[in-house]
């Protein structure tokens, strides 16, 4: 039998059901590591950030600064910047994996399936015919190919090339 080790995946398993101090949307961002939290850009109110336990490569969240629950949280100006960075993550996303698709997505609050509720995000999740096997739907399981630090590598060099063309 082949064994496939995705050892990242146990921090996130052990993690569920359980509270934890604190908000990743606004933790990582205050601790000006970006690109060890994995921090591709940063705008005046909103930022993007990897999803630490991807769906899929090139699986990134959008976050105002501030901590707000939903939408008609934001400012005028947060939720302009939230917009057009939906946008710029979409171009970045096709330039660097040429997707077939794309999934975008916000979930508000725990019962429609949010992992952080009381913090908005907008989850984007490049998508490929035949991306969901056996893997995710019988083991339980999803593989990822790439690592973290390559997929923030190739999308922080795409999201600085679209940042000098603005």
């Amino acid at each position: 039998m082949d064994r496939l080790w995705a050892t990242w995946r146990m921090p996130y398993i052990e993690s569920v059901g359980k509270k934890e101090g604190g908000c990743i949307f606004c933790d990582k961002p205050a601790e000006e590591s970006d690109e060890a939290n994995h921090i591709l850009l940063r705008r005046g109110k909103t930022f993007v950030i990897l999803n630490a336990f991807p769906y899929n490569p090139g699986h990134i969240m959008i976050a105002p600064f501030r901590h707000v629950g939903s939408f008609d949280e934001l400012t005028s100006e947060e939720g302009g910047e939230v917009i057009s960075l939906l946008a710029l993550c979409e171009r970045v996303v096709r330039d660097v994996f040429r997707p077939e698709g794309i999934n975008m997505g916000v979930n508000e609050g725990r019962a429609a399936g949010a992992g952080v509720p009381g913090h908005l995000h907008i989850h984007l999740v490049p998508r490929w015919q035949g991306d969901t096997n056996f893997m995710p739907l019988f083991g339980n399981a999803r593989v990822i190919p790439q690592g973290l630090d390559e997929t923030g590598a190739r999308l922080r060099e795409s999201f600085a090339r679209h940042e000098r063309e603005r």
